[in-house]
Formats: structure tokens, sequence, C-alpha cells
């Protein structure tokens, strides 16, 4: 454990001394992630409203079969959990950068293009 303690210690007056880093690579991968979010924040939103409609309709055709309808309704509400989580998020992440003061395009509305 002193050979750890000692270790760590050494590289104090590098850790103290280190005034600028060359943030450049972690910056553009943390950018680049934000990309591929926001690329994919209309097709997770997409994804959950089908799935509602695919238990509604289940549940339509299920005339009759309390086992199927009940199997239907469990799938309109899960969907409905999930849009109702996905709008929240966006919706706290919004308010907190208003709160904040935080400019930019952090969050972007999902949109479907040539529906704008």
């Amino acid at each position: 454990m002193k050979k750890f303690i000692y270790t760590v210690l050494s590289f104090a007056p590098a850790i103290g001394l280190a005034q600028e880093a060359d943030l450049g690579g972690i910056e553009r991968l943390v950018d680049s992630i934000g990309g591929i979010i926001n690329s994919l924040l209309p097709i997770l939103f997409a994804l959950a409203l089908v799935y509602f409609f695919w238990g509604l309709i289940k549940y339509i055709r299920a005339a009759g079969d309390a086992k199927a309808a009940a199997e239907g309704k469990s799938i309109m509400i899960y969907g409905v959990i999930a849009l109702t989580v996905m709008v929240s998020i966006y919706g706290l992440i919004a308010w907190l950068q208003s709160t904040l003061g935080i400019e930019g395009n952090s969050v972007t509305i999902p949109t479907v293009p040539g529906l704008e």
C-alpha cells in the first residue's frame, strides 16, 4: 500500500503544474457522440410510437380473447411510459438549459424531415 501511495505522490508535481491540457480530441469525441444521439432521438420516438400502435392493433384484434387483450393493453401501457419518459427527459434538459442560461443547440427537437 505504501508503494502505491508513493507512486501516486510522485506524480503530484506533474498534476499540479499541468495548467493547460489539449482536450481537442475529447471535445471532438463528445461532439460526435452527441451527433449520433441527436440522430437517434427521432428514431427512438418513432419506435415508441409504433410500439404503442402495435399494442393498440393487438388490443383491437383480440375481440373476445381476454389474454390477448391484456397483452395488447400491456404493450400500449409500455409504449405510453416510454414516450412519457423520453418527453420528460427532453423537457427537463430544456428547462435546465434555460434556467442555467446555457446557449446553443445542445438539445435539438426531434423532427421528421419534410414535415418541418
